[in-house]
């Protein structure tokens, strides 16, 4: 690997790291005065929304982790390691992140366009990760690694995301500016997935099963 893709990687495993340790420190306590959730009270009453956004965040931030491991040589080789980590993802994105970011979108306040985004993004995910489950499972490993890359890319949109609100927020008004979360909420996944088509299109590396 190249000097230059060796410090992306650790770039993005340093923001991968900042956003799961951040979310454990400041949401393990199970209290709902932080400054997220004071936003979202009226969905608290609701008694389905904390249990779901419980499942997203630990769900994401452990995925996260596992997946971004799994495009490591070292890993990838490492059988049974893979194998575990593998079933870690799919397991936390299927019955843990994506069914709670499901229920999170039924509550967005910030407009039809968004709320399509986060539907369009969570559904995707569902069936990329899915996929790439059932291409493994039938030994197809090339397409398998392809598929992990799109479900990997709509995993990272949740670091993606806040750092265009943090950069929407230190350059211009931030969230709350007119159609500004519309714009940060496409940019968090749709150029996350153009960059992977890109990738699989020009990696012509056979991959085998181990």
């Amino acid at each position: 690997m190249s000097i230059t893709g060796r410090l992306l990687r650790y770039f993005a495993f340093f923001w991968i790291l900042i956003l799961s340790l951040g979310t454990f420190v400041q949401y393990l306590n199970f209290k709902h005065d932080t400054v997220f959730l004071s936003f979202k009270q009226a969905a608290i009453k609701t008694g389905w929304y904390m249990p779901a956004f419980y499942c997203h965040i630990f769900g994401s931030s452990i995925i996260l982790i596992a997946g971004f491991f799994q495009f490591s040589k070292k890993v990838y080789n490492n059988r049974p390691l893979h194998k575990a980590l593998g079933k870690l993802y799919i397991f936390g994105v299927l019955f843990f992140a994506a069914p709670g970011a499901y229920v999170m979108t039924l509550f967005i306040n910030r407009g039809k366009g968004v709320f399509a985004s986060f539907l369009i993004q969570n559904t995707l995910w569902v069936a990329f990760t899915l996929s790439a489950f059932l291409l493994i499972k039938n030994s197809k490993v090339n397409a398998h690694v392809k598929m992990m890359r799109r479900s990997y890319a709509l995993a990272f949109a949740a670091v993606t995301l806040r750092f265009y609100i943090w950069l929407f927020t230190v350059l211009g008004n931030g969230v709350n500016f007119e159609n500004n979360y519309l714009i940060i909420a496409f940019l968090s996944w749709v150029p996350n997935l153009l960059l992977v088509e890109l990738i699989n299109r020009y990696d012509k590396a056979p991959y085998q099963a181990i």
